[in-house]
């Protein structure tokens, strides 16, 4: 796969089966779209191409510095790449991207720019400044311009029963093993190890404390999770809490990670942590020595869930 970040560096030579939208989490609903297009873009003899946009529209049309995704742009880019397409195009997203016409951007962007011979999008997509044009005005503009629009039903989407909000609701409530199953892998979060304040290491659980800069990022309910990372080319156990370390009256919100049987130094790398499960809520204890015995069971809890796998 080949990505491309502006629409403008697109090689024209290459005639495209396309599908558009934000993908966040390309999750099991998403692949069942692309796997279509990629086998469409085989019979055709053509490139697969899906065309996405960042930043998320919502976070420049109404400036929502509230929304959290499922992916950061790189996590996108890693899943997708994953999967067999030709290309994916990542497009800045601008208000001034957002005032083409429906005409502009289907002749300027997806005939002239991307050579697209069909289109694969769903009964519901709209398009066009302030999403005035849905995908009747798409079948319209590609009898005038020669491509062919396949329609995803309602019926087809509605078979798959997943989005991309039921998933954002799950990891809000710490049902981690529920959006796994609707994102078909796991849920990652993926930050620079920075340093603590050591009290997992005076614990006897010393943790890597993972900083995501993407303000944007979904991060799970607070609570403690079995997750997994893969390090020095191994895959590496551990437990993981998202919190306020209560206990010693933190007042930030940290992400640590104990890792089993791992003592490396990982402090300025990037590291990608898939969670697993969750085992329990983040938990005030009366003392020091209470969190330490807590932390004994939460490893037994997750050497237990782990050896399950």
């Amino acid at each position: 796969m080949i990505t491309i970040k502006s629409i403008t560096k697109f090689d024209k030579a290459h005639a495209t089966v396309i599908t558009i939208g934000t993908f966040d989490g390309v999750h099991i609903g998403h692949k069942k779209i692309l796997e279509r297009l990629i086998n469409s873009a085989k019979l055709l003899e053509i490139e697969s191409t899906v065309l996405t946009f960042f930043p998320h529209p919502r976070m420049v049309l109404q400036q929502d510095s509230n929304i959290k995704l499922l992916n950061t742009i790189e996590e996108k880019e890693m899943i997708l790449s994953n999967l067999g397409l030709d290309f994916l195009i990542i497009h800045p997203f601008s208000k001034e991207f957002s005032r083409l016409s429906a005409i502009e951007f289907v002749r300027d962007i997806l005939v002239n720019k991307l050579n697209t011979k069909k289109i694969i999008i769903g009964y519901d997509h709209r398009f066009g400044r302030n999403r005035n044009a849905d995908i009747n005005d798409l079948k319209n503009y590609g009898t005038t311009f020669d491509f062919n629009v396949e329609e995803i039903t309602a019926q087809e989407i509605d078979d798959v029963s997943v989005s991309s909000t039921k998933i954002r609701k799950a990891l809000a409530e710490g049902d981690v093993s529920k959006a796994n199953s609707y994102l078909g892998y796991n849920y990652m979060l993926t930050g620079i190890v920075t340093k603590g304040k050591g009290l997992g290491r005076q614990l006897n659980f010393p943790t890597a404390n993972i900083y995501i800069k993407e303000e944007y990022k979904l991060i799970p309910k607070n609570g403690v999770y079995v997750v997994k990372a893969k390090l020095k080319n191994s895959t590496v156990f551990g437990m993981m809490n998202i919190g306020y370390n209560p206990t010693v009256n933190g007042t930030e919100k940290t992400i640590e990670v104990n890792f089993f049987n791992f003592n490396d130094d990982l402090y300025g790398k990037k590291i990608q942590v898939d969670i697993l499960e969750r085992i329990r809520d983040e938990v005030k204890f009366d003392s020091i020595n209470d969190l330490k015995v807590q932390l004994t069971k939460d490893q037994e809890t997750a050497t237990s869930l782990i050896a399950k796998l």
